[in-house]
């Protein structure tokens, strides 16, 4: 009969773990079985709190080890319980809030790394005050496209190394090459746990009367060179800087060559915006400037009528 029936949720230790499924008993079997099975649930059971101290405070042991509602009870057809698994556990599948191309360069006396400031929501060009070029420490710079929220993940990580070195009260702090094999290491970690960080970094430094550029993207893959960028720079800007670049070249011929690249990114990205930031290594130290704009030109005969020589248009 249903009343002399019995269903509980069996404890089955498995590598890694244990799994909770249900058996089915005669109810004149269930003290048999809890005698068998104690030392089991002993086992996977959170470890009792002394009842001197009144009550545990916040969520049960149940909800401790297992999490709360992680299973939920349902029924089969015959009226015996099951176990349904919520749904699983999600990780990043499309970055939402972005940022675009970054570009850095090596020249004469230290390296340059610029970006606009643009946080695209989608398509919607949505906050238009967004710095993606931040000071690491006094050799540094990081720029990134890609994931706004995952960038501030990875400054907050630099900022904990940062503040570690200023407690040592050594004088010593990584340099640019150092941070820069640091964050290949957390951008492929992550990648290894398929859940990566959405970016593709430029880090830039000034050491010991060195210049260094370097690139890591969001798989780990990494790169040095005389000049990087990401996003559609590394399409539209690298013609350029491949043809008019070197390192040996002036501050002020370093910056006009970077403000050419932003202006060709502006004309022809359309998640980019006319609002850009310069920050610049030396061995003097770090500096960010302030937003400024590229001066555009939109009279060309291109621009007048761009559906001209495009069939199947309105």
């Amino acid at each position: 009969p249903a009343s002399r029936v019995a269903w509980i949720y069996q404890i089955c230790p498995l590598s890694g773990g244990c799994v909770l499924a249900p058996t089915r008993l005669l109810r004149d079997q269930l003290p048999v079985w809890c005698e068998r099975w104690q030392p089991a649930v002993n086992m996977y059971a959170a470890p009792q709190r002394s009842t001197a101290l009144g009550p545990p405070p916040g969520p049960s042991q149940v909800e401790l080890r297992f999490g709360k509602d992680q299973f939920a009870p349902a029924s089969t057809d015959d009226g015996a319980p099951r176990l349904a698994v919520n749904d699983p556990s999600k990780h990043t599948q499309y970055p939402y809030v972005t940022g675009t191309s970054v570009i850095g360069i090596k020249y004469k006396d230290g390296v340059m790394v610029a970006a606009d400031m643009l946080g695209a929501y989608g398509s919607t060009l949505r906050y238009k005050s967004v710095q993606r070029v931040h000071k690491v420490n006094s050799t540094t710079l990081l720029g990134a496209s890609g994931e706004i929220s995952d960038y501030h993940y990875i400054l907050k990580l630099l900022d904990e190394i940062s503040t570690e070195d200023f407690c040592y009260d050594d004088g010593a702090e990584l340099s640019s090459k150092e941070i820069y094999s640091y964050l290949t290491r957390v951008m492929y970690n992550r990648r290894n746990k398929f859940n990566p960080l959405w970016n593709n970094l430029v880090i830039a430094g000034f050491d010991n009367g060195e210049g260094f550029v370097g690139n890591v993207n969001m798989i780990g893959a990494h790169y040095c060179d005389d000049h990087v960028a990401t996003g559609f720079g590394n399409h539209l800007a690298k013609p350029i800087l491949r043809a008019e670049h070197d390192p040996n070249m002036s501050e002020e011929a370093a910056r006009a060559l970077l403000e050419k690249c932003l202006m060709v990114l502006f004309y022809r990205d359309k998640n980019s915006i006319n609002k850009f930031q310069i920050g610049k290594v030396t061995a003097e130290g770090v500096s960010i400037s302030e937003p400024f704009a590229v001066k555009t030109e939109w009279n060309l005969e291109a621009f007048q009528n761009p559906s001209r020589h495009v069939t199947g248009t309105w």
